[in-house]
């Protein structure tokens, strides 16, 4: 993208491992190319991915992967940040879907920049992805969605859910669980969520039928079994986990990390159960159908915490304890109250 003056506020990653190596510092102002937009950015978020991309706590062979593409030595990819909502600034002149003054909320995908007051963004690309944003949410609660529930819908869609199921959604708390709790009760199965102890009132409160404090019981020995069972985290062990879904019934495994954004959807099939990892690319016409059960009252936002752009380090510090109830959000500027 072409660079303007140096005169917006960013979180610059400089080098891999500790959130110390996030800082504040004055970057150029991007310039919108043909097909761009440039966001002014109200809000962002802290996802797991970006944790696992700054600290490169993955596997040996994807390690090597990530610095392939965001530098050997050091990242070359200045600013993380996938999830944000904000207002158009500047379009280029290819752009007719936006219009001056939009506001808009979305995901930059691997290329990442949310982390700015600024971001560039194409609007007709695969893994960025862009709508208006819901009319009943603040630019906090809006950028809070994008990723996680766009990752829940597909996964869910995938699943094939239908009325009269009943679902088990392993990992529920954080931030594409509590979407899939809610789309799951949308599409009108009977919702099982499990996680941990603290987590278990925001569960009950966005429509969770069941609650399992896995600290306290072990799922796979209650002596149920489900349609589909949905593995948010996938770090319980899989070949177990088959045990409670139901013959001819599916299992989704999910990662919310950076895994999830490289991998492709596959299918498989083990013992009676299809097997569905990887979903497959998240769409604009998605972020829509998401934002109209937001306008509607069926998905609402979960936010645990709310740091400002500079407070973007203690937010990774405190995504990566793994007891977010919900979203950690970044305000950049002033909060939005509208």
């Amino acid at each position: 993208m072409v660079c303007g003056r140096l005169d917006l506020k960013a979180i610059v990653w400089t080098r891999y491992g500790h959130p110390e190596g996030l800082e504040l510092a004055e970057v150029a102002k991007p310039v919108p190319k043909q097909d761009e937009v440039l966001i002014r950015v109200g809000a962002t978020t802290v996802s797991a991915g970006d944790c696992e991309l700054r600290g490169l706590k993955v596997s040996l062979g994807l390690r090597v992967l990530f610095r392939l593409y965001a530098g050997l030595r050091k990242p070359n990819r200045k600013i993380l940040g996938q999830e944000f909502a904000g207002t158009v600034e500047a379009i280029g002149r290819g752009v007719e879907r936006f219009k001056l003054g939009d506001r808009v909320f979305g995901t930059t995908g691997l290329a990442f920049g949310a982390y700015a007051e600024y971001v560039c963004l194409p609007v007709e690309t695969r893994g960025a992805v862009l709508a208006m944003k819901p009319a009943n949410m603040t630019d906090e609660e809006a950028a809070s969605i994008p990723m996680g529930g766009l990752e829940a819908l597909r996964y869910l869609r995938e699943g094939n859910l239908r009325r009269g199921q009943n679902v088990l959604i392993i990992g529920a708390g954080g931030s594409i669980g509590v979407v899939a709790v809610q789309l799951a009760k949308y599409f009108g199965t009977e919702v099982t969520a499990v996680d941990r102890t603290e987590k278990l009132g925001l569960l009950r409160s966005v429509g969770a039928d069941l609650v399992i404090d896995f600290l306290h019981e072990d799922f796979r020995k209650a002596g149920s079994t489900y349609d589909v069972v949905f593995d948010v985290v996938g770090k319980s062990r899989f070949s177990q986990n088959l045990s409670v879904v139901k013959p001819n019934g599916v299992y989704l495994r999910a990662n919310p990390g950076i895994l999830s954004m490289i991998s492709r959807s596959g299918r498989s099939r083990r013992g009676g159960v299809s097997v569905i990892a990887g979903a497959a690319s998240p769409t604009a016409e998605d972020l829509v159908f998401l934002k109209g059960l937001i306008e509607t009252g069926r998905v609402k936002a979960a936010i645990d915490r709310q740091y400002p752009l500079e407070q973007v380090p203690d937010a990774h510090r405190y995504v990566e304890s793994g007891t977010a109830r919900g979203k950690v959000v970044i305000t950049v500027g002033q909060p939005d109250r509208t």
